[in-house]
């Protein structure tokens, strides 16, 4: 099995959830006691996040370039960024540890169009939602991608950063992600990208009238597929 190398923290709630898929993906294809064979840096995600929000992505880049090089030197075969935001930086981070590093918009992507679907709605935070690293690469696989309008993308936002990061689930703000989920599929989305790894800790296929395509969980079945196939 592949050593993988896991860049996660951010937050550390999604981060959890990758550690739980990730072995049991790998304990359902092999069985008996196996489990994942991972390297974890987890970030301190406070001022990543400062960074995140005064446009400083450089020193971002930086952070996780760092982190980068110190899976690589412990063994690591390969990355995984557990996070869709960061991917902003994923080709700096990539070239900084001189690894393959597993891209979440094209596992994504390449599930969503092995489906036969086409046009996607796409729910994550602001800066994946409005800037094209994320949304540009998507439609590089050849999907019509649809985002929400300012106001949705503003209380989608805030919900992540406010509330799923810091792992506070309340009822009210996955009534309004299932208002924003609707909206997306009367606009012809035929199914909708939860975009952002804490997005699944708040929303489920009951939620939204279209199928949802879970980024932390086809992220995690592509890392296991990666392991194995060493």
């Amino acid at each position: 099995m592949r050593l993988l190398g896991v860049l996660g923290g951010m937050s550390w709630t999604s981060t959890a959830e990758y550690y739980r898929l990730l072995n049991q993906g790998v304990a359902a294809r092999l069985g008996g006691l196996h489990s994942a064979r991972l390297l974890l840096h987890s970030v301190d995600f406070g001022p990543v996040a400062a960074m995140q929000h005064d446009g400083d992505w450089r020193g971002t880049a930086a952070v996780l370039a760092e982190a980068a090089r110190g899976l690589q030197r412990g063994g690591a075969e390969g990355l995984l960024l557990a996070t869709n935001t960061m991917h902003k930086v994923a080709d700096e981070v990539e070239a900084a540890s001189g690894i393959p590093l597993l891209h979440i918009a094209d596992a994504t992507a390449a599930r969503v169009l092995a489906d036969g679907r086409g046009t996607v709605g796409l729910l994550a935070t602001a800066f994946t939602m409005e800037q094209d690293f994320y949304v540009g690469r998507l439609r590089e696989h050849g999907l019509d991608v649809l985002v929400p309008d300012e106001e949705e993308r503003a209380d989608v936002h805030r919900i992540i950063y406010d509330e799923l990061c810091l792992d506070v689930v309340r009822d009210q703000s996955r009534e309004r992600y299932r208002e924003v989920m609707a909206s997306l599929a009367q606009r012809g989305a035929e199914a909708v990208i939860l975009g952002c790894t804490e997005i699944g800790l708040l929303v489920g296929d009951g939620d939204s009238p279209v199928p949802l395509y879970d980024t932390t969980a086809v992220h995690a079945e592509q890392a296991v597929d990666w392991m194995l196939s060493g």
